[in-house]
């Protein structure tokens, strides 16, 4: 067998996987589509803050990580991989909800306008019983391959 594309939807699957920040805190990525992904976490005492509860910088996490699989089979990111270009965030808005003490809590996230330059997503997260522990949503940026490498050389861009 052969291994999967790294940007098919098997292949983004298998590469989270091993991604190793992902095995540190324990997301995983059920599924991706252009347009859409689902990740989830499961709460433990390591990720949670001095009162008990899941602390927020893992719920910014798995909303970011939602977001940017939501975003890898869409064919503007095809249009900018083949540029040697990138999609990269801007801004994330995080909204908690509600505590999260114990099980699973799960991100639904959609791209809702994926324009020329700036895409903007929405995401939602879930606790087993469905009830919504945080809102997030994010911005991010097209970034041409031309701009990544005077970027990268040191020269203003803007």
């Amino acid at each position: 067998m052969t291994d999967p594309d790294r940007y098919s939807r098997d292949g983004i699957l298998a590469y989270a996987q091993t991604f190793p920040f992902f095995q540190l805190i324990g997301l995983q990525v059920i599924d991706v589509g252009p347009g859409w992904s689902k990740t989830r976490i499961t709460h433990r005492d390591d990720l949670t803050q001095p009162a008990g509860i899941m602390h927020g910088g893992v719920l910014a996490s798995l909303i970011d990580t939602g977001v940017a699989h939501a975003l890898l089979l869409t064919d503007r990111f095809r249009e900018l991989r083949a540029q040697q270009g990138a999609l990269v965030s801007v801004d994330l808005r995080v909204k908690f909800l509600r505590p999260v003490s114990d099980g699973v809590i799960t991100c639904d996230a959609k791209v809702v306008r994926l324009g020329k330059q700036i895409i903007h997503a929405d995401a939602i997260v879930s606790d087993g019983e469905g009830k919504e522990v945080a809102l997030g949503d994010a911005i991010y940026m097209a970034v041409g391959g031309e701009r990544l490498k005077r970027s990268a050389g040191g020269e203003r861009t803007d």
